[in-house]
Formats: C-alpha cells, structure tokens, sequence
C-alpha cells in the first residue's frame, strides 16, 4: 500500500486498520461476530478521534465521556479502538481473542479490560446502563457544578444495534430517559436491517424515529455510514440539542467489504480464511497481512494519549481553583471522588432499643431515613411501589428533570430498566443506589440482577412482600420460588431479615459491601418483637447464621441441643415460639437466624460446625419459600416446613395458617425428628 498523503487518505486507513484487525481477530477465534466492527468501523473512528473526551492512559479519569457497547457481541470493534488509541491492551491480547484468562473476552467484561465501562451482551442491557450513567452524572452535575466551573461536564456515547431495540428493556429505559430530559446521551443506532434469522423485516416493522421521538428524544439520520462528514455533522448537531437525549440512526452495511456483506452470514462466526482475504482485497489491503498496524495510522490514533493527558490536566487545574473557591463543596467532591463511604457514616444507623411490632420494609424505611444524611451517595426509589416498599428519603425531594439533585427517583413501571439503569448508576461512581418492587417482580428485571453480580458493583435490590404472607393479592404477587431464585446468582447476597435489628445491619452489610450487588428480602406482615438484650446480637447477620436462642432444659438451664431449628425472615419469630414449647417437654432446641445463605458458606468450617454440629442430625428449616437448596443445612435426616406450591388469597395469617406456618404444626414436625 502507498503511505497516504491527504487526511482522507488518512481517514480511510484508520477506518481499515479497525475493520481487519477485528477481522483477523474473529478468524484467529474462528468465532465472533465480524459484521458490526465492519460497518461501525467509520462511525466509530469519527467519535474516538474527534470528539470523545478521554485519557488512555488513565482509564477511569473522573470526567472522561463514557462508551457503551451495548451491542456487546461487536466487542471486536471496541479493543480495536482501545489497543489503537492507546490503551493498555497490547496486539497480543487481540490475538487471544475469545480465549481463556485473555483481556479480550468474547462480549466485553468491565473487570476484565482496561477502558471497557461495562458489561455488555444481552442485548438492551448497555442500552439501559447508559440511562443509568446520565441519571447519575445529573445529580452529580447538578450537586457539584458552580458558574464558571463545570466540574462534570460531559457525553454518554452509545452504539445499540437493531436486536437492542427489540429488547423491552431498551424502550422501558428510553422512556424514562425522556421523560427525565437526560440531555448528555448520544445513542448511535447501527441501522443495518439485519439480525441473525435474517432482515429485520421478519419480526420488526415499526418506525425507529417515531417511536424514539415519542418518548422524547431527538432523531437524526446519517444515509450512508461510511459518510464521514455526514457523521460528523450528526454528532455536532447532536451536541447543539441540550433538552433531551439524542439518537443517530447510522445506514450501515454490516459485514461491509466482506463477500458476504449485507446479509445474515455476515452477523457472526469467523467468515474464513479465502474470505477475509476477499474483504481485505476490497478494502485495498495487503492480503498477507495480519494484525498490520501501519505506522501512519497508529500515529494518528495515538494522537488521543498526548490530547487526553491535557484534557485531564486542564481539568485538574480547574478542580485545584473550584477547590479553592467552594471551600466545603470542595471536600465534599474529593470524598465523592474516592468512592468511599464518609468516615462514621455507621454511627447513624438506627438503635432501635424501643421498637414496636412492624414489618421488615418499615424498618428498612426507618434505616434508610437514618442514614440519609451521613451517606449522601445514597439514591432511589421504587418501580412505582414507593410507599409499599418505604423507600422514600423523607427529607429529600424527587429526581425529576431540571431537579436532578433530588434523591428520590420514580422508575415507573419498568422493573427491567429500574434493574440496569441502577447498574448503570453504580458503574459510573460516586452512587449508590437502590430500588424497590414486591418480590414477585424480581422475574421481570433477572437480567440485570445478574450482569449486576457479573460486573461487580453495589446495587441494591429493595425486595418487599417476600411471601405468602403478602396475603390477599393472592399468588399472582405471592413470592414462592423467587429466594431460591435469587440464592442461585453467584455473588449477589440474598439477607432476609428477621426483626428492626437484622434489618439495620443488613443495611449495614450492602452499604460496605462495594463489590457485589445485595438483595433485601423484606415483609409485608409484622415480624416477632426478639428480645436482643436476652438472645444474641443481631450483628450475627454478617455471619449469614447464627445461634439466635440457646436450647434449654425443662428448667430454663443452658443445655445440649437435640433439634436445631433454622429460619429466615418472619418465620424466626415462629422458630422462637415453637421452641419455648419444645424446651419445656424436654427436647432442647436452638434456634439458628439465618438471613442470608451466601454470608454463611463464607465463614469457617469451625464456625460452620459451631452452629450446625454435625452430631445434631435434627433439624428443621423453616421458611415460606421452595424448599430448594435446604437440604445443604438441613442434611438427609432433617426436614422442612416450606411452601412447595403457589399461594392463596386471603388474609396473610390465614394463608400461613393453611400452608401449616403454625406452631403446633412447628412441634409437630419437629418430635418426628428427634
């Protein structure tokens, strides 16, 4: 190839450099999915080279513009550009594409790779994040910036394809961000017509541009996404519109210079040697070679590190003045700045020493107005459930548009988009939020549940009416197999509290527990009054399980257990009633909290044995869910009081009562074991 000579020349084979190197990765692989990186290739180069905000070689720069992959499975396209622009992903690792311990993993992992802000492949998930990420840098902006000083200050860019938009998540999310006017996102649509089974005709026929201006955004139209200077122009106009998001549908060929261009054969799996060298004979490339970076376009892409360095520095420098001049607001961005929680922040959890009968949600309300004011990162709300769920910050005032600095947000009805845009907001930093719907409902945002404890990240799942116990709304919204559900997530920490006190440190565990999202299973009924100045400290909760009540001898002396009774949530209080009954006929019984399962398979074996001995083979699970997954802690010769069916509608108690939630039925169960 002759060295160009003009930036159009320069252009074309920056835009080429992508395309094959994404290309030579997924033959390498022999899987992968070529054809976005082909046709995004220019709409890409555009964005990274021209406008996009950001610093290689400091990756998580505080006000960096972020790019979301939502189209996460083009994931080619994206260590294209972070190995050119430079940063720290060497060419090796593109050539370990899709390969075990590699950096480049087949959909792109936030943990995984320097400069990838999330992670990204079920489709629509990426969509929502970017949601997230807007909601969070508005109340940041609207907490932080001062005239003369915009302290954050700048896009989220995202590229979704057409299987994104088909996902409801998408259309849940870009409802909401319209509504909330989120002005800094910048959506690229990979308008290419096709999906895998083929055209896009085959199950998708609405008006992209109606749809989208429906729920508030601002469409533009670039007809040929290999037009540069039409690409260009989208983005600045993109920029000139500040009242509400905006979407660039982008014309694209997918697969483009591949034999196969323009079809479904060209969405995935590696096109074959013969026809990558067919796609590099069309895009006037060296057939021969593989993973070629020439010289003249690595230069022009390195160009970012030196412009990124100054982009951060200039911005320090203003950090240094606004410092100076917003005194208190000026800690108050540092502290915000480390991602940690205010030093004694604990010291404002509730006591509770006098503490009446309620269910686990008022308590948790009680928590979270507690602690409002000493963790300020703290923001949420409810999928339309706010006062069911008391997750209303009393002396704050709602998150809407143009009051971005309320902390109180209403996600409407979109349990799925309230998920990701929650794990949106946790990826961008400085956050912490929390939402809340019935149980029942966690179906409705699993997805995001999961890429929650895939990615890492402390997001906080408000689950209320946690069983049968909910009562008259029958099994529609009883939740039955949704703990079992929730349990089989690894690294999301299910905490089913009994009473005021596990509820306080449950609260206390998700807020120092920053890696890994939390799901609060909380009641709709009132919980048992336990008497912690008799029976043990609550703090056993960080333990998972713990001996809550000691067994007794007919004479209320400390005495060796016969029968261990193990209960979550509402039904420790029931666990505690049955065993005054058996202690007082001579079965020594202990009573074992166990609000959340994963905390306990955390400890010590010596701990572990020190609640369950395994020489008391008598024990009972109690709790009004599946019986899935007690049999680890309960073993061959214990049993359990569980609800292996659907509900009922009628009063709670009536309900408990008919599923055999009883005490005598507790005894009677109980002696059958021992």
């Amino acid at each position: 190839m002759t060295a160009p000579k003009t930036q159009q020349n320069i252009d074309q084979l920056c835009i080429n450099t992508i395309r094959t190197l994404s290309l030579d990765a997924v033959q390498k692989a022999e899987s992968g999915h070529p054809g976005l990186p082909l046709g995004m290739a220019p709409t890409a180069y555009v964005l990274w080279t021209k406008f996009m905000r950001y610093n290689p070689k400091n990756p998580k720069w505080f006000n960096r513009d972020r790019f979301l992959l939502s189209a996460g499975h083009g994931s080619m396209l994206l260590y294209s550009l972070l190995h050119l622009t430079g940063y720290d992903l060497p060419i090796s690792e593109l050539k370990r594409f899709r390969q075990l311990h590699s950096e480049t993993p087949g959909h792109p992992e936030n943990f995984m790779t320097k400069g990838v802000e999330i992670t990204t492949g079920p489709l629509g998930q990426g969509f929502a994040n970017g949601v997230g990420m807007a909601m969070a840098q508005e109340h940041l902006a609207a907490k932080f910036n001062q005239k003369g000083f915009p302290i954050i200050d700048h896009h989220i860019y995202c590229i979704c394809s057409d299987g994104d938009l088909m996902e409801g998540v998408s259309y849940e999310s870009a409802s909401l961000a319209g509504h909330l006017k989120l002005k800094n996102l910048i959506y690229f649509y990979d308008d290419n017509s096709i999906t895998i089974d083929g055209s896009t005709d085959l199950a998708f026929s609405e008006d992209v541009t109606k749809r989208f201006e429906s729920c508030g955004w601002h469409v533009l139209v670039v007809d040929d996404g290999n037009d540069l200077k039409a690409i260009e122009k989208a983005i600045k106009d993109a920029h000139r519109i500040k009242d509400k998001p905006k979407l660039i549908r982008v014309k694209t060929i997918i697969g483009f210079g591949m034999p196969k261009a323009g079809t479904s054969k060209a969405h995935s799996d590696a096109p074959g040697e013969e026809a990558v060298k067919e796609t590099k004979r069309n895009l006037g490339w060296d057939e021969n070679k593989h993973f070629y970076v020439p010289k003249e376009a690595s230069a022009h892409f390195r160009e970012a590190i030196k412009r990124g360095a100054k982009l951060e520095k200039d911005w320090e420098a203003l950090v240094v003045k606004y410092e100076k001049t917003h005194g208190d607001l000026g800690k108050t961005l540092q502290e915000t700045r480390k991602n940690k929680l205010p030093a004694g922040w604990e010291k404002s959890l509730p006591k509770f020493d006098d503490v009446e009968a309620k269910a686990t949600r008022a308590y948790s309300g009680e928590v979270i107005n507690a602690i409002a004011d000493a963790v300020p990162q703290l923001i949420g709300g409810s999928a339309d459930l706010a006062p069911s769920n008391n997750t209303t910050i009393k002396n704050s005032h709602d998150f809407e548009a143009g009051k971005y600095d309320g902390r109180n947000i209403h996600f409407g009805i979109r349990e799925h988009a309230m998920g990701a845009t929650m794990n949106g907001m946790s990826l961008y930093g400085s956050v912490i939020p929390f939402g809340g719907t019935f149980q029942t409902f966690s179906d409705y945002m699993r997805p995001a549940i999961r890429l929650a404890a895939l990615s890492g990240v402390q997001t906080i799942f408000v689950f209320t009416h946690d069983s049968i116990g909910l009562g008259e709304d029958g099994p529609t919204h009883q939740s039955v197999e949704h703990l079992a559900a929730l349990r089989a997530i690894p690294k999301l920490a299910v905490i089913r509290p009994c009473d005021a006190h596990e509820t306080r440190e449950a609260w206390r565990a998700a807020l120092e527990r920053d890696n890994a999202p939390t799901a609060f299973a909380f009641s709709r009924q009132k919980v048992a009054l336990i008497d912690r100045k008799k029976f043990a400290d609550a703090k056993g909760l960080h333990k998972g399980a713990y001996i809550l009540a000691e067994a007794e001898d007919k004479q209320g002396k400390a005495s060796t257990p016969k029968l261990i009774i193990v209960a979550t949530g509402s039904e420790v209080g029931l666990a505690m009633q049955a065993r005054e009954q058996l202690n007082a006929s001579g079965m020594p019984t202990r009573v074992v909290s166990m609000p959340c399962w994963e905390f306990f398979d955390e400890q010590t074996t010596k701990y572990k044995e020190s609640v369950f001995p395994s020489s008391v083979k008598a024990r009972l699970a109690i709790e009004a869910g599946v019986s899935l997954g007690w049999s680890k802690y309960v073993g061959d010769a214990g049993d359990t009081l569980t609800v292996d069916r659907f509900g009922a509608s009628a009063p709670g108690e009536d309900v408990f009562k008919e599923f055999g939630f009883t005490v005598e039925n507790v005894v009677k169960k109980a002696k059958k074991l021992v």
